[in-house]
């Protein structure tokens, strides 16, 4: 069976034509960019249709991503905490430590398709950007990474990582000098280079085609999870978590799910410090619709407009924006959101390593400090899956400053 088989279910979903997940999403950029993402979405529509590319996207995704990936059953964790049994699904065994290379693959061969010999592509905890830098030395192609340098700081090894790989990695200085600067950064060098340069957006935001296109070159997580579940437990999960920076991992979790009314889905966002201006990520506690980087969608953004500062444990959560998607579903009613507090975070990241002996990325902890909390609410015969969208090795030096600081404030 192929790894990037469509679901039945999920075919023919938004957006529209023009990129719309209802009142979000489109297509909000310099009319520069306008040939490079219509160019993009008329070559990804063909790629699709194409037995061809969905046999060479299927051999990458087993023979150098590593699909499929385990879902697991946390035996240790469940007994501790009580309540639901705790299925992980193990993105974080994939090539590149996350569930990225998903879409990378992807993209890479679109690329190739297009003649691009340039690639670019922004990155926040890094694990996008190792995706792409390993990708691109597969493939051979130059590989220049936007990052910004408070992220760089703190995720120094993945962007060792990454120049080990060949690529470049460009430091912003601009703004926060996190995530949401280094997507500036790269929109500008496409605008400036996008006759020979692909940009490889790293979540599902931005101008159409790349939320739609993203979410469905994620979306083989949420398939396999389904296959899996039914063959362990002979039916589906009653609850389904993933953490949502952006949200590419939680999207393509959540997605051949959604007309699964039993199935509850939940995303988690980051809550920083807390829900007051410039501590968290919450969109959805403290955004509203607006328009960044190519989309309409819910943002962290002051009264005049102005994007707010962010903040979070995890670099990859660290941005004011959530896909088009995500808040096209949250307004629907049909996925929830809460969000979990960086100590909260830091508790929950100790407690997977302790129990499973799992290292789990800063951003898919988020996910499993909302399962501590909702596990013990539910019956045990009731199934909780998690996707762990990546693993933690990045994070060790971060998780461990945080603690001191933590123990020496108490």
């Amino acid at each position: 069976m192929s790894l990037m088989t469509e679901s039945p279910s999920t075919t023919g979903r938004l957006p529209d034509a023009g990129g719309h997940f209802g009142p979000y999403g489109g297509r909000y950029v310099p009319e520069t960019l306008m040939t490079a993402l219509l160019d993009l979405e008329k070559a990804y529509t063909a790629a699709r249709q194409d037995p061809a590319y969905e046999k060479e996207l299927d051999w990458y995704m087993r023979h150098y991503a590593g699909r499929p990936t385990e879902l697991y059953f946390a035996e240790q964790m469940t007994a501790k905490l009580g309540g639901a049994k705790i299925y992980l699904k193990r993105e974080d065994l994939l090539h590149t430590g996350a569930h990225k290379i998903n879409n990378v693959i992807g993209q890479v061969l679109l690329a190739k398709r297009l003649g691009k010999t340039r690639i670019i592509a922004e990155t926040g905890a890094g694990q996008h950007g190792v995706a792409t830098a390993a990708a691109c030395a597969k493939f051979g192609l130059e590989c220049v990474v936007y990052m910004g340098a408070v992220d760089m700081e703190r995720q120094a090894l993945n962007v060792f990582r990454m120049r080990l790989c060949g690529a470049e990695v460009r430091a912003v200085e601009n703004g926060q000098r996190t995530l949401k600067d280094a997507v500036n950064e790269a929109m500008r060098d496409w605008v400036a280079s996008s006759r020979n340069t692909h940009y490889i957006l790293g979540s599902a935001l931005g101008a159409h085609p790349f939320p739609m296109m993203v979410r469905d070159f994620h979306r083989v997580i949420g398939e396999e999870t389904r296959r899996q579940i039914l063959e362990k437990e002979g039916r589906l999960p009653d609850e389904m978590a993933a953490c949502v920076g952006g949200g590419s991992n939680a999207i393509g979790f959540f997605h051949p799910f959604l007309d699964d009314p039993g199935v509850r889905l939940v995303g988690v966002e980051a809550g920083g410090h807390g829900i007051t201006r410039g501590n968290h990520a919450a969109r959805f506690e403290g955004g509203r619709m607006g328009v960044l980087q190519g989309c309409r969608t819910y943002i962290l953004q002051d009264d005049d407009g102005q994007i707010e500062l962010t903040h979070s444990v995890s670099a990859g959560l660290d941005y004011a924006a959530i896909g088009p998607e995500h808040a096209y579903y949250r307004d629907a009613g049909r996925i929830d959101y809460g969000y979990a507090k960086d100590d909260e975070v830091l508790d929950a990241f100790q407690f997977l390593c302790r129990t499973e002996g799992i290292l789990p990325a800063l951003e898919s902890t988020h996910a499993i400090a909302y399962a501590i909390k909702r596990a013990p609410e539910m019956d045990p015969s009731q199934i909780l899956c998690i996707n762990l969208s990546g693993r933690g090795d990045k994070d060790v030096a971060s998780v461990q400053k945080a603690l001191n600081e933590r123990e020496a404030a108490s």
